[in-house]
């Protein structure tokens, strides 16, 4: 059994550039924050992260993440 296949604990990933890529997460209610914050130098970790968390179903998806690196800041 993988791991992709269990069910997983549903976060959202909110990240934002200032100086580096920092990363947030926040649980489902949007309201409570984890503990762990990140910061990265290159938005490739982002994606990386968004990859590794199962937030590329489809290229709807993965247009949306791109363009929230663009932009400098989103969530997924």
């Amino acid at each position: 059994m993988s791991r992709y296949d269990r069910p997983a604990h549903q976060v959202y990933m909110y990240f934002f550039k200032r100086g580096g890529w920092e990363v947030q997460f926040l649980e489902v209610d949007l309201k409570t924050p984890l503990p762990t914050k990140l910061t990265f130098t290159d938005p490739k970790k982002i994606r990386q992260l968004a990859r590794r968390g199962g937030a590329w179903r489809d290229s709807e998806s993965r247009q949306m993440l791109e363009h929230a690196i663009e932009t400098g800041r989103g969530g997924i």
